[in-house]
């Protein structure tokens, strides 16, 4: 990748010149594209909306899709979007300036789910699902009115492997975040580039480019989270064993629905036995296939 003023969109300007970073950046960007090509995920002159919290994931997200657009890799249209919920002390004028200074298209957006929230969700309990919903409705509807065909997300490896986890060990089902997905009303594609990028990518790309991180603990609510735990749990797991949530992540890509228990992925019902001729003249057990 060249790193010419000329040859760059104005969100990789003043990117370090170490060969670290060099590497980090071009590893988010390969897995970034392969993620898009393996789910499917371009329609040729589609726009995008892609959500940006201010997170260092919703950054990385950002830069990574510029950066394969101005390379000519994805040939869609994209808009950048902020959902202000409205939570008390989000400091509304910092993506507005950083969109503006980078020259990305945007919509800046106020809704007050925070105290739709507060008012809605009994004390003691967490925010998270209440808010998330509210967030997602007002997303889908922005889409809309912007002619997009997709909402981008920021979620990334780590909060695949966590949320398959969760659902594991409360929810009682094997499911996580698909890379790709339809809303329930079917108008709209979710789709989640950074599927295959460590979490620790994105966050020693956003620090590394100095981008306006805001804290996603605005609202108070997110410690004792069962994300959190399940959080804690990994990290324990990839500290005794180094690489061991990237062997996880490769699970979930090679699953064997005969060897797992659901019925409605496996016609256990319809399996049938291979009868030999031995076995056509004895009791012997015949061997299956």
């Amino acid at each position: 990748m060249l790193d010419d003023n000329d040859d760059i969109h104005p969100l990789f300007y003043g990117a370090p010149r170490t060969t670290e970073f060099k590497k980090l950046r071009k590893r988010i960007v390969r897995q970034t594209r392969e993620a898009i090509d393996q789910y499917g995920m371009i329609e040729r002159d589609a726009r995008w909306l892609v959500c940006l919290s201010g997170g260092k994931d919703s950054y990385t997200l950002l830069a990574v899709l510029h950066e394969l657009q101005w390379r000519g890799l994805l040939p869609v249209d994209i808009l950048a979007c902020n959902l202000d919920q409205g939570q008390p002390g989000f400091p509304a004028t910092v993506l507005p300036a950083f969109l503006e200074k980078m020259d990305v298209p945007h919509r800046i957006e106020y809704q007050d789910t925070y105290s739709i929230v507060m008012d809605k969700v009994p004390e003691g309990r967490t925010f998270c699902a209440l808010c998330s919903r509210l967030r997602r409705g007002n997303l889908y509807r922005i889409a809309r009115e912007e002619g997009c065909s997709a909402v981008v997300l920021g979620h990334h490896r780590d909060d695949i492997l966590e949320t398959f986890f969760m659902n594991l060990f409360h929810g009682g089902r094997l499911a996580t975040m698909p890379p790709k997905l339809v809303n329930e009303e079917g108008d709209l594609f979710v789709y989640r580039p950074l599927a295959h990028v460590a979490e620790t990518d994105c966050d020693a790309f956003a620090r590394a480019m100095d981008y306006p991180i805001i804290p996603c603990d605005l609202c108070g609510s997110q410690d004792g989270l069962q994300r959190q735990q399940v959080k804690a749990i990994l990290d324990g797991w990839e500290k005794n064993s180094p690489g061991r949530r990237q062997v996880m992540f490769r699970a979930l890509t090679n699953a064997r629905p005969s060897h797992l228990l659901d019925a409605n992925l496996f016609d256990f019902q319809g399996l049938m036995r291979e009868m030999t001729e031995v076995d056509s003249k004895s009791n012997q057990v015949p061997k299956l296939r």
